[in-house]
């Protein structure tokens, strides 16, 4: 009997939660929020629309962990935006003490789950969720590269007149500006990508992807939330499943790509311990350049994280 906790009930925590249940093999998924009555409502509608899309899972909207007691999976949403005139560090300093207080909240009645974390900035943040739990780093995965990754297929897919289902891609490093672009290993029906669009063209969409946080918020006043949903539920139902499914997220390195103890985006096997297997795919000396940079600024931020005045 799979049980999965959701952390916040925000856009993206409802997403991830009402996206599982559409996939309706998950026996009971818990969505906690501080604001008990809005965790609430958003199980509440999610359990009425059962009877429209036909799944069984069980929703229910909380603000007290007890009822997460035994998960299989905890995927941590909960966090704060940053804010005008609120620098990194601000921000990484708000949401490490949100971050922190859940994982402690969940590890009190969970003994080995596997968190997933998509609260923001989310490299130190992983980290930060590896910190306060305890687990071995094969059970703490970010969720980053996955939304990347869907974002540059998205591009490619409207650019090429193609469908995204058959665009594959990876992309390495940092969530945000520091990300490494690999075209070389994007493909199109197993068809190198590099065939069929020019540099520029290409160089384009892989900057658009960069930003591509940036535009929504823009666009819409807030975060994303639809892509970011589906990317955490995704992880969740690989895991679950045993697909030992090939995606890039943020774990923690420990000797692979000449990179120690940084949690940094690269592609992994999930499957039912979380981690199965961190992949080094050989990259081009410009490439691991791009890697060590983006590297070097998460270490910075979890320097950050490491400095804060400890409770």
């Amino acid at each position: 009997m799979n049980k999965v906790t959701v952390i916040g009930a925000g856009n993206v925590g409802a997403t991830v939660a009402n996206v599982l249940a559409h996939r309706d093999f998950i026996k009971e998924i818990v969505l906690v929020d501080i604001k008990s009555e809005m965790a609430q409502g958003k199980a509440l509608d999610t359990c009425q629309q059962a009877p429209i899309d036909y799944y069984s899972t069980r929703v229910i909207g909380t603000d007290n962990y007890e009822a997460t007691k035994d998960s299989d999976i905890i995927v941590i949403t909960a966090g704060l935006p940053r804010k005008p005139g609120m620098s990194r560090d601000d921000l990484i300093s708000t949401n490490a003490g949100i971050v922190n207080s859940v994982t402690k909240s969940c590890m009190a009645y969970s003994k080995n789950p596997i968190i997933i974390v998509v609260s923001n900035p989310l490299d130190v943040m992983t980290y930060a969720a590896h910190q306060v739990s305890g687990l071995p780093a094969n059970r703490i995965i970010g969720m980053a590269g996955i939304l990347d990754t869907a974002r540059y297929r998205a591009f490619l897919s409207e650019a090429l007149n193609v469908s995204p289902k058959d665009i594959q891609a990876i992309l390495m490093g940092g969530h945000g500006d520091s990300m490494v672009p690999l075209p070389r290993y994007t493909t199109v029906a197993g068809i190198p990508v590099t065939e069929l669009i020019d540099s520029a063209r290409l160089n384009e969409i892989v900057e658009r992807t960069k930003y591509g946080g940036g535009e929504l918020v823009k666009l819409m006043g807030t975060s994303a939330w639809y892509a970011p949903g589906a990317a955490a539920a995704q992880m969740v139902e690989a895991i679950l499943k045993d697909e030992n499914r090939i995606f890039p997220c943020c774990v923690k390195l420990s000797g692979q790509y000449g990179i120690d103890g940084v949690f940094v985006g690269v592609p992994v096997k999930l499957g039912r311990n979380g981690v199965e297997q961190i992949l080094e795919i050989p990259l081009s000396p410009d490439e691991k350049t791009l890697l060590d940079k983006s590297a070097t600024e998460v270490r910075s931020t979890m320097d950050v994280y490491d400095n804060l005045p400890k409770a």
